[in-house]
C-alpha cells in the first residue's frame, strides 16, 4: 500500500477523534482500511507461503493449508 494511503488513513483517524467525520470521509476511511487489511492479509499469506517446517527426521516440508474440520490436509 502507498505511504501517501498510509498517512490519509491516519489523517482520518486523528480527525475522527478529534472533530468527527462526515458521511463522505467515513466512506473514504471505509475503503482504505479495506484495502490496507486485503494488503496486509496478501502480504501474510505470502510469508506463510514460503515457510518450510523441518521434521525431526530431517526432511523439509511446506505447511499445510489447515481446512474447515480443522485437520490439515
Amino acid at each position: 500500500m502507498e505511504q501517501q494511503k498510509l498517512d490519509r488513513i491516519n489523517e482520518l483517524a486523528r480527525k475522527a477523534k478529534t472533530e468527527g467525520l462526515t458521511a463522505e470521509e467515513e466512506k473514504e476511511r471505509a475503503a482504505l482500511r479495506a484495502e490496507y487489511i486485503a494488503a496486509y492479509r496478501e502480504s501474510l499469506r505470502s510469508q506463510l507461503e514460503g515457510l518450510r517446517v523441518q521434521s525431526p527426521d530431517g526432511s523439509i516440508a511446506p505447511l499445510k493449508k489447515k481446512t474447515d474440520s480443522g485437520t490439515l490436509s
